[in-house]
């Protein structure tokens, strides 16, 4: 590998890519073509005699190759940043990057990301996505922070464990089941659940567990997201199983069941990156209001 053919702005063009991984949107955000982008891609790939990227049916994913690639210029970017703010006498510029999916913000992080704005500074960015794309905004160095469910623990990784919450059926409060306190599986036969689509991780996970203990059931209707299904069950119809650290409506009623496994939330970062005391401070204030919460 010659070093003197790879340039700091086809890295910084990569990193670019690397956020959209779509050539049309990341050329646009450029201000450069397509053809122009595939082309200093192309040679970065050739200066490191890597690939950096695949196609996966119709998407494009990157390479391990291309994440540290990913990662390398966006610390390249934040290290010439930094001195240049040394050199001007001014405060570093860039927010903090946090990652999370749609639950993590709406039930867990929504109190940490309204003070952190507050406080004067740089500030907080946001990423929103499925913990795939979380892990991915932290391993390529776009996101410094990320909240997720993990079901394998990331070995390149740094996990921080920061709470549990146990699985709920929710229903109307006048619901048969709601006079219990705790259920089980077996109390879910017959009933008609509403569930997230299939392949989804809880769907997944959910008919496993159902399948295991012999429990005959039937889908009510397939909704994306928790707003949308406990909107269904205030509606009527039919019952849902969330996490424990869903905010329920009024009217509804969660019960723990308590033969599923309690859903464990993470914080990950790349290693050493908690040396930042911007990220050490954000990870204290995640994990001191999840405490505080669940008091």
């Amino acid at each position: 590998m010659d070093l003197h053919t790879v340039s700091t702005d086809a890295l910084a063009s990569f990193a670019v890519f690397a956020d959209h991984l779509n050539f049309t949107r990341a050329a646009e955000e450029l201000r450069i073509s397509q053809p122009a982008l595939h082309v200093k891609i192309r040679k970065l790939a050739d200066s490191l005699g890597r690939p950096l990227y695949r196609r996966q049916g119709r998407r494009l994913e990157l390479t391990a190759e291309g994440e540290a690639v990913a990662r390398f210029a966006r610390e390249l970017d934040t290290r010439v940043s930094a001195f240049l703010a040394e050199v001007r006498g001014t405060a570093p510029a860039r927010p903090l990057v946090l990652a999370a999916g749609e639950g993590a913000f709406l039930y867990l992080l929504g109190d940490v990301v309204r003070d952190t704005l507050a406080r004067p500074g740089p500030g907080l960015r946001l990423i929103n996505g499925d913990h795939a794309r979380t892990l991915a905004a932290v391993r390529t160095g776009r996101a410094d922070l990320g909240v997720a469910v993990l079901d394998v623990r990331p070995g390149d990784l740094t996990v921080v464990a920061l709470a549990s919450f146990p699985q709920l059926l929710v229903m109307p409060a006048d619901h048969p089941l709601a006079t219990s306190s705790r259920l089980t599986l077996a109390d879910l036969a017959a009933v008609r659940l509403i569930v997230p689509p299939p392949h989804r991780p809880l769907r997944v996970a959910l008919e496993r567990a159902l399948r295991a203990a012999e429990v005959e059931w039937s889908v009510a209707v397939e909704a994306e997201g928790w707003p949308l299904m406990l909107h269904f069950v205030a509606l009527g119809v039919g019952t849902a199983v969330v996490n424990g650290c869903v905010r329920l409506p009024p009217g509804l009623v969660g019960r723990e069941i308590t033969d599923l496994p309690r859903v464990p939330y993470q914080a990950v970062h790349l290693p050493g990156r908690d040396a930042d005391p911007r990220v050490a401070g954000l990870l204290t204030a995640i994990r001191t209001r999840l405490t505080a919460d669940l008091v």
